[in-house]
């Protein structure tokens, strides 16, 4: 284990250092809370022992070998216990890594995030690495780790609850609020604004338990591969209608899509749980319902226009120009305003 007792003189001396197997704990507790005076404590260049006493820290010692005698390390006065003659610390001592810990694995889903694109929502997944270093001992003991516990392997797995917390917030807030596309989201067009804004976020979760997380490395934004291609057709499909056929085509395509995607939902009972439904099926429904009965209104509002407002030219007992459809005077033999000459004059 790393512990080594051995009698001198008649005086308990004990050598106290992490053992090999603990050095990937961000935390390791000394097992055994009394300790004799002038015990050899070792710290390595990457940690800090701390000690604790009823919950409270009492003293921090940094790398080096340090004897553990109260003439020498004044804090460890308030540690000595009476009863032994002042012969034992009774104390827990801490052992903090204070480097920076690499390649912690995390990944999750984000939910559905609406694709500025298509208006459509898509069920979106995030998963990746990232490193944090600890940068109070204090506050990550008092705060987080707790005196109860041994060693400080559950730290990276609340680390990771918090970095999956802060990305699926900032992600969807930043596609809605730049109108990032999802298909540019998930290519890593946008990976180091992301990057960016999580870890100025993180700061405010993390640093009140004496946390930094340092960086986000190789992180990846993703969307189910079905779901990529239908984004990828609307994208065409929408590109070539909006050039051969106006903004009226696009329309539309855009309803005959929606009422499709309606038509499929109802056939999977709503896109929910039938085989092979994404969240573009899923979704299909409520869009497409929603589109299809804007198409409607906007037949009903043209089929209950006057023939002006449908292109339609009136006609020409009616005293109107034939080509312009301005009115014309009584006996006018031409338009006032295009010169056309009035039929029968």
């Amino acid at each position: 284990m790393g512990v080594i007792d051995w009698f001198k003189r008649g005086v308990g001396e004990l050598m106290i250092a992490r053992p090999d197997d603990a050095k990937g704990f961000v935390v390791w507790k000394h097992p055994d809370p009394t300790i004799p005076m002038k015990s050899q404590l070792t710290v390595m260049a990457d940690e800090l022992a701390v000690f604790m006493r009823d919950g409270k820290v009492v003293g921090t010692l940094g790398p080096g070998r340090h004897t553990l005698d109260s003439s020498n390390i004044p804090f460890l006065s308030n540690l000595v216990d009476s009863f032994t003659g002042g012969r034992l610390f009774i104390t827990e001592v801490f052992f903090v890594t204070t480097r920076e810990n690499t390649g912690v694995r995390f990944g999750g889903p984000i939910g559905n995030v609406e694709d500025p694109k298509s208006g459509i929502p898509v069920e979106t997944m995030v998963h990746g690495e990232f490193s944090f270093r600890v940068t109070n001992p204090e506050q990550l003991l008092i705060g987080l780790v707790g005196t109860g516990r041994t060693n400080g392997d559950q730290v990276p797995d609340w680390m990771k609850e918090q970095v999956l917390k802060v990305l699926r917030d900032r992600i969807s807030e930043l596609c809605v609020k730049n109108k990032w596309p999802l298909l540019d989201v998930t290519s890593g067009a946008y990976t180091e604004e992301v990057e960016q804004t999580a870890l100025g976020a993180l700061d405010a979760h993390v640093a009140t338990y004496g946390i930094k997380i340092v960086r986000l490395g190789n992180f990846v934004i993703a969307i189910r591969e079905e779901d990529a291609a239908n984004l990828k057709k609307l994208y065409t499909d929408a590109a070539y209608l909006r050039t051969v056929g106006g903004v009226g085509a696009y329309q539309q395509f855009a309803a005959g899509k929606a009422m499709m995607g309606a038509g499929e939902g109802m056939a999977k009972g709503g896109g929910a749980g039938g085989e092979g439904s994404g969240a573009l099926a899923g979704a299909g429904l409520g869009v497409g319902m929603g589109m299809a009965q804007m198409m409607m209104n906007q037949q009903n509002q043209q089929r209950a226009a006057p023939p002006a407002a449908q292109g339609q030219a009136p006609a020409t007992g009616a005293g109107f120009c034939t080509q312009c459809g301005t009115a014309l005077g009584a006996g006018a033999k031409f338009c006032g305003q295009c010169g056309t000459k009035v039929p029968g004059s």
